[in-house]
């Protein structure tokens, strides 16, 4: 029986899902595939605006990965926002976002924390 090459390895679709907050976010878009944009001038299009952030804040703009979320009264908005201002060494104010984020861990190492939550945000 002939199986089509398409059936034996999937070429993943940019299928994308709205996500109860109304932001677009593609569901085949993983971690690795993610960090492999960020060789690109500019975040891929869809990108929920707390994924967006961490983009920017990959690529070493700290302060238009703030302005993004700063306002963003969501739990994963406030999670990034936390993670910002921990990177900034303002553990006071991390400390208040991850209270309305919800979230009483962070990982030890801020490498380790933006890598949870690229794979936590795009799952």
């Amino acid at each position: 029986m002939h199986v089509p090459f398409s059936q034996m390895h999937p070429i993943p679709q940019r299928s994308s899902v709205t996500d109860v907050f109304g932001q677009l976010k593609f569901s085949c878009m993983n971690a690795e595939s993610f960090r492999l944009t960020l060789q690109q001038n500019t975040p891929p299009p869809g990108l929920s605006v707390p994924v967006e952030a961490l983009w920017w804040d990959a690529k070493g703009d700290w302060q238009r990965a703030h302005d993004l979320v700063d306002h963003l009264e969501t739990p994963d908005g406030m999670a990034v926002h936390a993670y910002l201002h921990r990177k900034e060494g303002e553990q006071w104010n991390a400390d208040y976002w991850y209270r309305r984020a919800g979230r009483k861990f962070h990982r030890a190492q801020l490498n380790d924390e933006w890598q949870a939550l690229v794979a936590g945000l795009l799952t």
